[in-house]
């Protein structure tokens, strides 16, 4: 199994942002949203104040993931050295025999949520392309299925 610490330079950026948003700007704004419900009285019956506890445990609890898992990660620069082959960061082209096509960008497992053609590069099709150059063939085994694919393109993209 490859090292699942791994992320493109912006998903690092993203999740930092996230983080910042999170901590600089939502939590003080709910924050004061909880004294202020607090200071309304009975809080078993205040809606506002147990709905904004509840977002402020939420972010807390997402604060505390985000500053963990930035600190295990390892971003991974792009390099020559890398053209002409499939690794970490690259876009992927691949054309299977019924002329099906199929593109991804080879990211870390931090990254592939909510966007689409990002794939982790735990994935079996990844796997299977790493180190191939345009031209190989490449097999994808998945539980339910073998697949033969082409690599048709490689691409290192400035973001």
């Amino acid at each position: 199994m490859m090292d699942t610490n791994v992320i493109t330079p912006e998903g690092y950026t993203e999740l930092q942002q996230e983080l910042d948003e999170l901590w600089y700007k939502e939590r003080p704004k709910v924050t004061k949203l909880v004294q202020w419900a607090a200071s309304l009285g009975d809080r078993s019956e205040n809606a506002d104040y147990q709905y904004n506890k509840k977002r402020l445990r939420e972010i807390d609890r997402r604060v505390r993931f985000l500053r963990g898992r930035l600190g295990k990660l390892r971003v991974v620069e792009y390099n020559s050295v890398q053209e002409g082959k499939v690794y970490f960061g690259a876009w992927v082209g691949l054309v299977d025999v019924d002329d099906q096509r199929l593109s991804f960008r080879i990211v870390g497992p931090d990254e592939i949520y909510g966007k689409k053609n990002y794939v982790s590069v735990n994935a079996p099709i990844v796997r299977a392309c790493l180190g191939k150059s345009e031209g190989d063939e490449i097999t994808v085994r998945t539980p339910e299925a073998t697949k033969e694919w082409e690599i048709e393109s490689i691409e290192y993209r400035k973001p």
